[in-house]
């Protein structure tokens, strides 16, 4: 099977994480050989601490969301993190995260699999391969990166989250040396999937999160297996890194917005919960002039998020329907046909229960 090549976000793993979902599903390409982050004698950057809540047991799902969300991008950290799936499958990643303002920088080197660092500047990404000596850089929307666009989701008041959600304190336990709050969030209908999440009591930086199915079994956990918070990382020096692609091919990807609406697409009946985020086309410097391209429409209830990948359909290289597990994350593939005989090949992808990727492929629609 192949699935297109566009970037997937994961919403409330990323308030954890930032960006270990950007080192995924980018091309090979190199990092050049830089000075270890975070061994400078230099002091840290000066991080505010999260707005005063009430006391855990107290707290609403607005007041955790705001808490998780502040303290991951108001932190200097540095850390190793361990995603872990069914079936055995598992990944782990360098992260270093510095923030100045609204400047927000991150690298994130893979340490399994092949060499990969990602960097993130704001709205900016670039990816080093070291095998192929390739560095992609990419232009990502920050209204809905997260957790930005959370943050500014709860600000406004436009927030639906505690409709399909609920919230409670379960106990508190010991991630990394960091004494945590246990939170348990669970779905109030069957079209998501509930979480687990462990706070870092001082700060309220989330440091596990597990994923959980509707009878509580553990789809896929992700977690800090080493921290340090308020790290002396420089973002100077990561800017510095993220900058120097000399000796590498620079393959530029630019992610253009559009509409589903000016694309032709809509969806006829809405899942309940989940409002359009983005919509989106990828082209390549690499990708000959002309070439068709793939959209990407983006959907979240505020934690779980859905993408639709819609292309021209291919024979020679869409031949495999059906759906397709790993951990948390649901994929589901097959040929979609207009009213007028158009063919197209449909991708969706989310973590999601599969009935949520169903609704919205029953609910596309191809308009005039």
């Amino acid at each position: 099977m192949r699935l297109p090549t566009m970037t997937f976000r994961r919403p409330l793993s990323s308030v954890l994480l930032c960006s270990l979902a950007l080192a995924s599903g980018v091309t090979q390409a190199q990092v050049p050989t830089a000075p270890p982050v975070g061994r400078s004698s230099s002091a840290p950057i000066a991080s505010q601490a999260p707005s005063v809540t009430p006391p855990s047991a107290e707290r609403s799902l607005d007041d955790w969301l705001m808490r998780w969300s502040e303290a991951s991008r108001r932190r200097a950290y540095q850390g190793t993190f361990v995603v872990s799936a069914g079936g055995g499958a598992w990944s782990s990643a360098r992260i270093w995260h510095v923030c100045d303002g609204d400047q927000q920088l991150e690298r994130v080197e893979s340490l399994n699999g092949a060499q990969r660092f990602t960097y993130r500047h704001n709205d900016q990404v670039v990816t080093f391969w070291p095998e192929s000596k390739l560095a992609r850089t990419e232009k990502r929307d920050s209204v809905s990166l997260f957790p930005g666009m959370l943050s500014s989701l709860l600000k406004s008041g436009d927030n639906s989250i505690p409709e399909f959600y609920s919230v409670r304190m379960v106990g508190r336990e010991r991630i990394a040396g960091f004494e945590a709050d246990v939170v348990q969030l669970r779905p109030r209908d069957a079209l998501r999937y509930g979480y687990r999440v462990w706070s870092e009591q001082k700060t309220g930086l989330a440091i596990k999160l597990q994923t959980l199915d509707a009878e509580g079994r553990v789809l896929e956990q992700s977690a800090f297996s080493e921290l340090q918070i308020d790290a002396p990382v420089k973002l100077s020096q990561l800017a510095q890194q993220m900058n120097h692609t000399e000796g590498y091919r620079v393959e530029k990807t630019e992610m253009i917005k559009t509409t589903a609406a000016a694309e032709g697409w809509a969806l006829k009946v809405p899942v309940p919960g989940f409002k359009p985020l983005s919509c989106l086309k990828r082209q390549t410097s690499a990708t000959p002039s002309g070439g068709d391209s793939t959209l990407q429409w983006i959907f979240s209830d505020g934690l779980a998020s859905v993408s639709l990948f819609i292309e021209t359909f291919d024979r020679t290289r869409h031949s495999q329907e059906g759906l397709m597990a790993l951990g948390a994350t649901q994929t589901l593939t097959r040929k979609w046909l207009d009213k007028n005989g158009g063919a197209w090949w449909l991708t969706v992808v989310g973590e999601v229960p599969p009935q949520t990727l169903q609704a919205f492929a029953q609910g596309l629609e191809r308009r005039p």
